[in-house]
């Protein structure tokens, strides 16, 4: 899936794999290794401070992300910071897991 596409779980599970934490689909609590990065600021507000991604609107309802060489637009900021996050770690592309398609379809 490209990473520019990644919403919902699929982008959680993304910057997940990209910060190296585990993903557990066993677990009710953590069945597609969701921490919420991407709707939560207490979650993906240190990774941005950390990497220091920097975050504006773009006009147009929508905001860009930026961090070195790459770049991001998402619906909110969070989503943007964090797809260009895991472009930075993991590719403009990623391959998600069929246990989570399954769980997320």
């Amino acid at each position: 899936m490209k990473t520019s596409e990644l919403t919902g779980v699929f982008l959680d599970w993304a910057v997940t794999k990209a910060e190296g934490l585990s993903h557990d689909f066993e677990g009710p609590t953590s069945i597609w290794g969701c921490h919420g990065w991407a709707t939560s600021w207490e979650m993906g507000g240190p990774i941005i401070e950390r990497e220091r991604i920097a975050i504006w609107g773009d006009g147009d309802l929508h905001w860009e992300a930026e961090w070195g060489w790459h770049w991001a637009k998402g619906e909110t900021p969070l989503v943007a910071a964090m797809r260009c996050y895991v472009a930075s770690q993991l590719g403009d592309e990623v391959d998600i897991p069929d246990q989570l398609m399954g769980v997320a379809a």
